[in-house]
């Protein structure tokens, strides 16, 4: 604990208390987080899209609710409009391959990369009802 010559227990305390608040306070503000998760982002999964899509009844207010906004959407021949949703994912992960090698003098440096992709297309009729929709995903 703190000693200060010449004060009562009091001072001492609320000097203490006054410590240990500001350092609370500096450890709560460290630990936040100002990020903003994208959800709709998040949502776009293969069993998320089969849960809420239906053919012929989920209209385009849905799928904004549920998606956000598309990133492309544009017309097919049929003059019907097209919403695309791409999400794209990278991992990489990075290492040595030492162990026992060590001894024999070596190790070698690894490292994957691997690159995930995930589109929706969603086709609406006249009026703005899902008439179709194709998930296309890849993993390179």
């Amino acid at each position: 604990m703190i000693t200060i010559k010449g004060e009562n227990m009091q001072t001492k305390q609320i000097l203490f208390l006054s410590i240990l608040f500001v350092i609370t306070c500096s450890l709560i503000v460290g630990c936040a987080s100002t990020a903003k998760k994208d959800e709709s982002n998040s949502a776009l999964t293969a069993g998320r899209v089969k849960k809420e899509i239906e053919k012929g009844k989920t209209l385009q207010f849905d799928i904004l609710k549920i998606f956000g906004s598309p990133n492309i959407v544009t017309k097919n021949r049929d003059n019907d409009e097209v919403w695309n949703y791409n999400k794209m994912a990278y991992e990489s992960v990075y290492g040595s391959d030492s162990g026992w090698l060590i001894f024999w003098g070596g190790s070698r440096a690894m490292s994957s990369t691997t690159t995930k992709s995930f589109d929706l297309i969603i086709i609406f009729d006249k009026n703005d009802v899902v008439k179709d929709y194709s998930i296309i995903s890849a993993s390179f």
